[in-house]
């Protein structure tokens, strides 16, 4: 298939290389260059522009916000402006707002909205493990099944309105933050209890709390292995930011929303925006002060 894909961070350039390593032919842009050139080595071509990298019949976005995606939807020689209108799939963690827009806005120029955000982070992305929620129009879902399997172990079909892919998305991650934020409260109370936090890890994590994100996320918290980060906290600040969005618009009150909040602008200030999300952890035991 000939497909664009814009956005080559961590998680971008990992998916665009299983794109290219499954024999599709992939064009790539970034806004840095200098990023594409290891997947141009591996057989990609190197886009003029977003419209040029949505010349073909699927261009996917992987950006770091809603500015980014309109930025390269919207701006001068953007996907809008690719003459054969490409299907456009938005990989991107974006707001509830933006998805609505992106799906008004492709229809009126006779093109389709797919939003497919994943979950996983960069060694998901390397090892084509990521889980891809997608929805969007039923001919256009179908035409990007086979992009979904070269880059995830499974996708979940979540009907013909793309926005309700975005609050998936934004729900899951909220309660990722959720689960980091009660680990760590739970690892500073045993450990402020003389219990290594390493067994209470193997402990939970070999009875009632076996899910993945408590075995990841676990072992990033023992190991303190917040640098360099898979997420950054600016980024999770974000996401909260947009989980905050779309909350207000439906009044729903989330007070464990504001609590993290709180403790990401926390993290940032202590840290730097270089440290992971779930560096949210070192905060809660600061906040604890030395062990007894």
């Amino acid at each position: 298939m000939h497909i664009g894909f814009i956005g080559l961070g961590q998680m971008g350039s990992a998916i665009a290389a299983n794109l290219v390593k499954t024999g599709h032919d992939v064009k790539v842009w970034n806004r840095s260059p200098e990023k594409a050139a290891p997947l141009v080595a591996a057989g990609a071509t190197l886009a003029a522009s977003p419209a040029d990298a949505a010349s073909g019949e699927v261009v996917l976005t992987m950006l770091a916000d809603d500015m980014a995606v309109e930025a390269v939807t919207f701006g001068e020689d953007g996907i809008l402006a690719a003459p054969n209108k490409p299907i456009h799939v938005s990989l991107s963690t974006i707001s509830f707002a933006l998805a609505e827009k992106l799906t008004a806005a492709h229809a009126e120029a006779s093109g389709s909205f797919v939003a497919a955000p994943v979950f996983g982070r960069p060694a998901a992305a390397a090892a084509a493990k990521l889980f891809v929620v997608a929805a969007g129009p039923a001919q256009a879902l179908a035409a990007c099944t086979p992009l979904f399997e070269a880059i995830g172990q499974k996708t979940f079909p979540l009907g013909h309105t793309p926005s309700a892919a975005t609050i998936v998305k934004l729900s899951g991650n909220f309660l990722i933050l959720s689960v980091i934020e009660s680990l760590a409260e739970a690892m500073t109370l045993a450990e402020k209890h003389g219990v290594e936090k390493a067994a209470l890890l193997e402990i939970l994590t070999g009875t009632l709390f076996g899910a993945p994100i408590y075995q990841v996320y676990g072992k990033i918290l023992v190991d303190q292995s917040f640098r360099p980060a898979g997420f950054a906290a600016p980024l999770g600040l974000k996401d909260m930011n947009l989980v905050a969005a779309a909350a207000t618009d439906a009044r729903v009150p989330m007070p464990v929303l504001s609590l993290l909040r709180d403790r990401l602008l926390a993290t940032i200030a202590r840290e730097g925006d270089d440290i992971d999300w779930s560096g949210i952890a070192r905060t809660v035991a600061d906040n604890a002060g030395p062990a007894s």
